[in-house]
């Protein structure tokens, strides 16, 4: 009868499991869906006197909507209801930093009214730190949304929309907040003088729960977008500015993409003023009205139109010496500029209008001054002071006397590689110092190494810098500019692998045997205070792997004027040693300063040394990982098979089941969980970029990672049968208090020692964290990460003794049983012998690794070293020779002969039923 209701019994209880779950869906969103639903009586009450409600049509509009689909901007205020979660640890940004908004359009209806049309749309409120919170599903923050619709008149520009959104207190309860959406300047076409302003105000009154104070807002509209100002002749345009010759930059094809030059929202491009220049307002594109003088300019492109190669910016000049996405967003120090490509002197041509905002709103903010003029081009040929792919200058248009001029200002891209157009050549004026600084102490060439290509990703390194005395003072950064007369095209985020290098190769210079030119630049610390930028030309020898160089340092790397941007070229000699590309070396070199002391730019003599991550080292790493997943499939299938072999063996024979022991199973057991855990965890843990990139270079990597975590799997549980098995037999059998007996006993003697082993881990972490004299490099980022790493790696010595507390039950009980299969005890040690020899092959053959990537004997999971990999194996293989000699001669045969006595639990025989 019980057989025949189960089925009838799980109904029941899946119709009773779809029911809970209506029931408590409806509760938890209805509240959600509520406060989404749009209460349009609100709307006359609000928005009769802006634009009259009129009766929508059935049928959606789509020739005319007011936005573009990514329709953006900016807001000020919100503090109130954009608060940060309390308890959070990642509040990085001040309330301060930039506050963005996005308008997505779902619907437009005409109406009976003419020029009128409702609207349905999301408003979203977003601040930097919410980035952070989209990903956490225990925090209540992320963007903003209102749901929000009203009418819009086109004719008259404006907008009033009403609606809601939620948001949840410190204490996660969850608040309704009714608004109401005033926009101005809202048209189906726009120009450079076009804004949208308005406000976002609460429809709650003071002291309730979801009100908030107004926010104002502002947008750049992009619909149906008409060039003015660039629509001119270009010539007109660009008057005024420096007259560069048209061979001196770079033409931009009709095939070129002209976007994907000034589409990087981080370039920056860093300012020069005229001699002179200080915050006065003849050198502020802004006047007085800034309050300092711009360090950089960053772009941020609106639009851009490949078929006409026009475009629209955002120009910002924050008050910071780099670009900061996150920094705020202020009007006053903003241009709006549209440009065009004036293939006539090939430049790209832009006008700047400046923005006019109250400091308290951005809801009248306005545009009336469009007399600032910036001009871009590629220059064709870089020289060891000219090292920018991108330079240009900015000037007003007005009169010298006229209020808004100010002096001409130049600038160059923040980054010293050809992000913009291919073409640009190289030109080397001090390549002749170095050659004969260089000629002096040349390595030998020696037969059968080889050193990197000059045209490989593996000549830009990071460097640790010590001063005379050997002591750390800082970090540099070394990358070529030019290898031969060819400017290198690099891409930073790509690392090189068995695909290929992330530089351009260089045609027409893969003789190794002819020293190649090559061009530099390097910043790095000259003692704790100062930091130098350097720019460097020189010779390098591929045959040698000797890089020698003459540097040019910048007197003023942050406030450099143009009329004064004279460099030091003459005093610096810079050498480096590259390592074969088979050997597990480090990159090392010497900075020095071949000046009088008394010189006021003479510094102390600089050394440094950095991780040489080749390409070979890459594509020996994949293969090494892809070797590594083969033996863990390997190791893991074997233990699978030894631990079946020791459970049919204790079911042939049942009487070894109280002579096994129960620590012994419960470590190799916790040894599977473990590892299984700890995969399991790092499925939603954020992997090393570095890791990530060996990871999907390897192909089929993390596949048969999954493999290998199911093949674990299977192994914890057929330990864990085993182990039930043995205590269910133990359980069973009520005449077996002399064998608990001898296995508390054993737990006794284990167990602290166990626990000793553990304080000591403990002892040697606590006394600090393992550093690499030869680069500076941390094993661990923090104390409590690298005392887990402890922890783990003394679990890993727990499990290479697994025998151990065998050994001590067959003591104790002086057993002669055979307890535990040869194929079982054996084949286990050989398993756990594995990792370590493998371990010494991998430290003769393979350069040091990164983190993360280890697929096999990982230095986490136990004591890897040259030490512990002679001496762990020793002592295993002492442990399987003990255990094969007690279950042969007796549990006590290598004890002295005093010892041997039996004990009064021995074995009695059990009476024959024919007695």
């Amino acid at each position: 009868m019980t057989s025949n209701s189960s089925p009838s019994t799980w109904c029941y209880l899946s119709w009773l499991h779809t029911a809970m779950f209506l029931i408590l869906s409806t509760t938890f969103y209805t509240p959600i869906l509520v406060s989404s639903k749009i209460d349009i009586r609100n709307y006359n009450k609000h928005c009769a006197s802006v634009v009259p409600e009129s009766t929508p049509n059935d049928v959606p509009e789509f020739t005319t909507i007011p936005f573009a689909a990514e329709q953006g901007g900016y807001f000020l205020g919100g503090e109130d209801i954009l608060n940060h979660h309390p308890n959070s640890s990642r509040n990085y940004y001040p309330s301060s930093s930039r506050r963005e908004l996005f308008i997505h359009t779902h619907n437009v209806y005409s109406t009976d009214a003419d020029d009128v049309y409702k609207v349905e749309a999301s408003l979203i409120l977003k601040t930097p730190d919410m980035a952070f919170y989209m990903y956490d599903d225990t925090s209540p923050r992320g963007p903003l949304s209102f749901e929000v619709e009203g009418f819009w008149s086109g004719s008259t520009g404006k907008l009033c929309m009403v609606g809601s959104g939620s948001t949840s207190s410190e204490k996660g309860k969850h608040h309704v907040l009714p608004a109401l959406l005033k926009l101005d300047g809202v048209r189906d076409s726009s120009n450079i003088s076009s804004l949208i302003g308005g406000t976002l105000e609460s429809l709650s009154t003071a002291g309730d729960s979801g009100y908030f104070k107004p926010i104002s807002l502002l947008m750049i509209p992009q619909n149906h977008y008409e060039y003015t100002e660039v629509g001119k002749a270009l010539d007109h345009v660009c008057t005024g500015g420096v007259a560069v010759p048209k061979s001196l930059s770079l033409s931009l094809k009709q095939s070129t993409p002209i976007c994907n030059a000034f589409s990087r929202w981080d370039t920056a491009y860093k300012l020069e003023y005229s001699s002179g220049c200080n915050s006065t307002s003849s050198c502020n594109p802004f006047g007085e009205v800034a309050g300092y003088s711009p360090q950089i300019m960053v772009l941020k492109v609106i639009q851009c139109l490949e078929d006409t190669k026009s475009l629209r910016f955002l120009i910002e000049f924050p008050n910071s010496g780099y670009a900061d996405y996150y920094s705020p967003f202020t009007p006053n120090t903003t241009l709006v500029a549209e440009a065009s490509w004036d293939l006539s002197k090939n430049q790209l041509c832009v006008v700047g209008c400046r923005i006019f905002s109250s400091a308290d709103s951005l809801k009248k903010s306005h545009i009336e001054d469009c007399s600032v003029r910036l001009s871009f081009r590629f220059p064709a040929v870089w020289s060891i002071g000219h090292t920018s792919g991108t330079v240009g200058h900015i000037w007003s248009n007005k009169r010298k006397n006229d209020p808004g001029y100010f002096n001409m200002i130049m600038f160059r891209s923040d980054e010293n590689s050809a992000v913009g157009i291919p073409g640009s050549k190289y030109e080397y004026t001090v390549v002749d110092k170095a050659r004969k600084s260089c000629t002096e102490k040349q390595p030998r060439k020696s037969k059968g190494k080889r050193h990197p290509d000059a045209n490989s990703n593996d000549m830009m390194f990071d460097m640790v810098v010590r001063n005379s005395k050997r002591r750390r003072i800082g970090w540099g950064r070394s990358e070529p500019i030019a290898v031969g007369d060819q400017v290198v095209r690099r891409n930073r985020y790509v690392m090189s692998s068995g695909s290929g290098a992330a530089y351009s190769p260089v045609i027409g210079e893969n003789n190794h045997s002819i020293p190649l030119n090559i061009s530099y630049s390097m910043s790095f610390p000259l003692n704790e205070s100062t930091y130098a930028e350097v720019f460097s030309e020189g010779i390098y020898d591929a045959e040698t792997g000797k890089l020698c160089m003459v540097g040019c340092r910048y007197l003023d790397s942050n406030n450099r004027t143009s009329d004064n941007d004279s460099m030091d070229c003459s005093k610096i000699l810079i050498n480096v040693q590259f390592p074969p590309v088979d050997s597990n070396d480090y990159i090392q070199g010497t900075i020095e300063s071949t000046g009088e002391k008394i010189d006021p730019l003479y510094f102390e003599p600089l050394s440094f040394s950095a991780v040489s991550y080749y390409r070979q080292h890459s594509r020996e790493s994949i293969w090494r990982m892809d070797l590594e997943i083969v033996m863990s499939l390997i190791s893991n299938t074997l233990v699978c098979v030894f631990v079946g072999c020791q459970i049919l063996y204790v079911k042939k024979h049942p009487a070894v089941f109280p002579c096994i022991s129960l620590i012994m199973l419960a470590v190799l057991a916790l040894g599977c969980m473990i590892p299984l855990m700890l995969n399991f965890e790092a499925l939603f843990v954020q992997k090393d970029s570095l890791a990530t990139a060996y990871r999907r270079s390897g192909g089929w990597v993390e596949a048969n990672e999954v493999i290998v975590r199911v093949i674990m799997m299977v192994a914890f549980l057929l330990q864990f049968r085993l182990l039930q098995l043995v205590w269910c037999a133990r359980s069973a059998d009520g005449k077996q208090k002399a064998f608990l007996a001898a296995e508390m006993r054993t737990l006794y003697l284990c167990l602290p020692l166990y626990i000793c082993g553990g304080l000591i881990a403990v002892y040697v972490n606590s006394r600090g964290n393992k550093v690499d004299e030869a680069t500076g490099y941390a094993y661990s980022s923090s104390y409590q990460r690298s005392l887990w790493a402890d922890l783990r790696s003394y679990g890993g010595l727990v499990l290479d003794g697994f025998l151990f507390p065998q050994i001590l039950l067959n003591i104790f009980q002086n057993s002669t049983e055979n307890a535990l299969s040869r194929f079982f005890y054996l084949g286990n040690t050989f398993v756990r012998l594995l990792p370590h020899a493998y371990d010494l092959y991998r430290a003769h053959f393979y350069v040091e690794d990164f983190d993360g990537s280890y697929m096999y004997a990982e230095p986490g999971g136990d004591y890897f070293s040259t030490a512990w990999d002679v001496i762990i194996p020793l002592v295993t293989l002492l442990f399987a020779a003990v255990i094969y000699l007690q279950q042969r001669f007796g549990g006590r045969c290598f004890m002295p002969k005093r010892l041997k006595e039996p004990e009064g639990y021995e074995k009695v025989p059990v009476a024959s039923d024919h007695a």
